[in-house]
């Protein structure tokens, strides 16, 4: 081998080799192209789709279209229409208004208990959160009839109104946030803490400047679950929101009549609500996977 092939073999070597040593495996390229190829293929046919007439889209394939996109008649008429039809501007935004807050309070509230559960001591501390992580396998669909009837005109009265699906949502949410920010705060040395009980800080001090900055990949990684899911949910936007407040998720379920009219708006009005969703999972897609697996392993 010649000084100039040298370093050659070595960078080839080293790519073949993961960081813990290990020979690299060729499946898992592949694997990982093949999972991404069918992840956006029915975003593309959706997009394809949705830029169609209705009668062209129902006489030949998405894929046709791609294959000869000079010989389709585009139009973007199904936007104008889905924009029109549902006044979905308006349930975009209500979908924001739902959204945000319902992202917020589950995170601020299961910090403070995270923080608790980790650094602080107290009586029944494990058994308590035994108890509250379990609420995660209760079904929210049993909780609907209870909440009916505590939030509606027999109960509190605020059934229809944003802050009955924030109330629903926060608590529907707690739990999962609760588990992965306590299991993200017990790998954090708790020698820093010590150090600010010592230097005199108190507990909210310590919480607000270490732990929260420290914390910040597993509350952004819950943060895109939660706002994900909030801004998919059906159920209780349709059961707990009033008409005038109808998120466009709901809006969607309405575009499609029992005679199968509407069917080309459809794709329309889901490509208009999915955009909102992928920008904020791209924009926190680097704290996603470290927050979610930072309480995996310890050691």
């Amino acid at each position: 081998m010649t000084v100039a092939t040298a370093p050659r073999a070595a960078l080839g070597t080293r790519r073949s080799v993961t960081k813990e040593g290990t020979r690299r495996s060729w499946a898992a390229p592949v694997v990982m192209i093949v999972l991404c190829l069918l992840w956006t293929v029915p975003t593309l046919g959706l997009l394809v789709t949705s830029l169609r007439r209705r009668e062209d889209a129902a006489t030949t394939g998405w894929w046709t279209a791609v294959l000869n996109p000079f010989g389709q008649g585009w139009t973007t008429e199904n936007y104008a229409g889905a924009l029109r039809g549902q006044d979905m501007a308006q349930g975009f935004l209500n979908s924001v208004v739902v959204a945000v807050p319902a992202t917020i309070l589950p995170i601020m509230l299961a910090a403070f208990a995270a923080y608790a559960f980790t650094f602080m001591e107290f009586r029944g501390r494990d058994v308590l959160f035994i108890v509250i992580v379990a609420v995660m396998v209760v079904p929210i669909q049993v909780a609907f009839q209870p909440m009916l009837d505590l939030l509606g005109p027999n109960g509190i009265g605020i059934s229809g109104q944003f802050v009955a699906v924030w109330l629903l949502h926060t608590g529907f949410g707690m739990p999962l946030c609760l588990y992965i920010l306590r299991s993200y705060m017990a790998t954090l040395p708790h020698s820093v803490v010590e150090s600010a009980k010592i230097d005199g800080a108190s507990h909210y001090q310590t919480f607000w400047r270490l732990v929260v900055p420290m914390s910040m990949p597993a509350i952004a990684a819950f943060a895109t679950l939660q706002f994900l899911w909030v801004w998919n949910d059906l159920l209780i936007a349709k059961l707990f929101l009033s008409p005038g407040n109808a998120t466009i998720i709901v809006q969607l379920q309405q575009l499609l009549g029992t005679q199968g009219q509407g069917e080309e708006l459809l794709q329309a009005g889901a490509f208009i609500s999915i955009l909102l969703p992928m920008a904020v999972f791209f924009a926190l897609q680097r704290f996603f996977v470290r927050g979610l697996t930072a309480g995996s392993v310890k050691g």
